[in-house]
């Protein structure tokens, strides 16, 4: 009985590890990565667009992203919006292609985004806690309203702080990962 209402208690941990993931994947690491480009919107035809949508993106290289619009009258926009967007690089427009080239990270930007993702690694632990917190309160008042005993309550307390511990370590394990990226490139 009990197993099954955690459910909705890991699902929010398993998306707070999802976002984590996102956040780090469009960091900009010294290395290409097309999900840097996930929220950069193009003007469309008076609509916003994302990117992605609108054209192939390849990485041909460790340090270059090739944009190529499947409609090229769209080029101007495309770099417009690259432009705009807070990624840090200038486009490359030579007609057919717009080139993202990636300059390779100084010591000093590598021990900063390595704070980045230390913070990002924190707010994602604050959020499992906060679930956490969320469970024991839920269960709490199941206790207090005679739905669960004391002794199942206890077995509660566990299995959440064990689901907290599991989910932890795994926001740890990601935020290795990605300092270990970052330091290598």
């Amino acid at each position: 009985m009990l197993d099954d209402s955690y459910k909705p208690y890991e699902e929010r941990m398993k998306k707070a590890i999802g976002v984590l993931k996102e956040n780090l994947a469009a960091l900009r690491a010294g290395r290409a990565n097309p999900a840097i480009l996930d929220k950069v919107m193009v003007n469309y035809y008076g609509a916003p667009t994302p990117i992605n949508q609108l054209g192939n993106i390849t990485v041909p290289e460790a340090r270059v992203i090739l944009i190529q619009p499947w409609d090229a009258q769209i080029l101007k926009e495309v770099e417009k919006a690259i432009q705009k967007s807070d990624i840090g690089i200038n486009p490359i427009n030579d007609g057919k292609f717009i080139r993202l080239i990636f300059p390779p990270l100084t010591e000093e930007r590598r021990r900063e985004l390595v704070k980045v993702v230390r913070k990002e690694g924190e707010e994602a632990k604050v959020a499992v806690r906060m679930v956490r917190r969320d469970a024991i309160e839920f269960f709490k008042g199941e206790k207090k309203n005679s739905r669960i005993t004391e002794d199942d309550f206890k077995t509660v307390e566990k299995d959440v702080q064990n689901l907290t511990d599991k989910y932890i370590a795994e926001v740890d394990k990601i935020i290795a990962a990605k300092e270990k990226e970052i330091m290598e490139v």
